[in-house]
């Protein structure tokens, strides 16, 4: 029986270091060229391509979207939720329900103080209260939230991709 950590140890193994040095290079630049980046590894096109699809379809590289920056959207609130639920087995059912918040744009399940951490972004504090009461706090299962304001988001990074790892 494979465990996520076997799982994970698997796609590891498949990885080398031409994946790496491609994972390298899309995670400073979603956008460029495979022609460049074909050049920089000094493949083929068709290799590249091969290759991230290969990655993409292990799992290994989960996204290309853009970053849409909340504040030109009119959100600049962004904020941390913990979420205590009067029992652990009820999370599944709270994530349905925080899929139908817009705003929530991440949920955690987690160790520690909170059941769950929640990352919304709010218009104003009128509606970050209206999130909270109003949404939140009214979800079945939900019996406390804690509410941290970020004030400034300093540092946002992709893991480093280490070329030499194998």
């Amino acid at each position: 029986m494979l465990t996520n950590c076997n799982i994970n140890h698997v796609i590891m193994e498949k990885i080398d270091r031409l994946d790496r040095k491609i994972l390298s290079i899309l995670s400073k630049n979603a956008r460029i060229p495979f022609k460049d980046v074909a050049a920089e590894c000094g493949v083929s096109r068709a290799a590249i391509h091969q290759r991230v699809q290969h990655l993409i379809e292990a799992d290994v590289i989960t996204g290309s979207g853009f970053d849409v920056n909340p504040k030109s959207l009119g959100y600049s609130t962004c904020t941390y939720v913990g979420i205590n639920l009067e029992k652990g087995s009820m999370y599944k059912n709270v994530v349905e329900e925080l899929q139908h918040i817009p705003e929530v744009v991440e949920c955690h399940f987690t160790t520690g103080p909170y059941t769950m951490l929640v990352k919304l972004y709010a218009r104003d504090n009128e509606q970050l209260m209206e999130l909270l009461n109003g949404r939140l706090q009214g979800i079945h299962g939900v019996v406390a939230t804690e509410t941290l304001i970020s004030l400034e988001q300093s540092l946002k990074r992709e893991i480093p991709v280490s070329i030499d790892e194998e």
